[in-house]
């Protein structure tokens, strides 16, 4: 377990990372980085355009370059892409570099959270449960391996969701012997 003060956020699409990510950096005076958006600053386009010009491949590449990149910096609070736990070197780089926090979704949380959500390449497709079912028999046993700590997902609002990941990230700090930086 490494008592980093960096935290990385992964999990499925919908699973609330950019946003309990948020809070969290906020609560630990982290700095926040979302994963998707520094891709989309760097090339000047959003992710569907990358997917559609570069391909899952081509994006997936921009995505482990800038992991690498982002993961080096101390105090920070990465909210990764749901896929990036896809490549070995960005899990041994989340492992290495901070604390990772799983956040968990049901298929049936991700299909309510998303059902607006025509952003998501991987997701335009005609159904969606087939695909999110698929996506997590492939990343769920990435997801439970690279994790220092896991949070249900759960029915709660968002602030309840983060007053949960603080309390659990505390304890394991205290267990590992750090104590994180906190601004509350």
């Amino acid at each position: 377990m490494n008592p980093s003060p960096n935290l990385f956020l992964i999990g499925p699409t919908g699973a609330g990372k950019s946003s309990i990510g948020r809070r969290l950096a906020a609560h630990y005076g982290l700095s926040f980085v979302d994963l998707d958006q520094e891709i989309e600053r760097h090339c000047g386009a959003d992710v569907n355009r990358v997917f559609e010009v570069e391909g899952e491949a081509g994006f997936r590449q921009r995505e482990s370059a800038l992991l690498d990149e982002c993961s080096r910096r101390d105090g920070v609070l990465l909210a990764t892409g749901a896929g990036a736990v896809l490549a070995e070197a960005n899990r041994r780089h989340l492992r290495q570099r901070g604390c990772v926090v799983w956040l968990q979704a049901s298929i049936e949380q991700q299909l309510e959270r998303l059902e607006r959500d025509h952003r998501r390449p991987l997701l335009a497709v005609a159904d969606r449960r087939e695909r999110l079912q698929a996506m997590a028999q492939v990343r769920e046993p990435l997801y439970r391996e690279l994790a220092d700590l896991a949070v249900p997902g759960e029915p709660d609002s968002l602030a309840a969701t983060g007053e949960r990941c603080i309390a659990l990230i505390d304890r394991h700090w205290r267990r590992s012997g750090a104590a994180p930086r906190q601004t509350a």
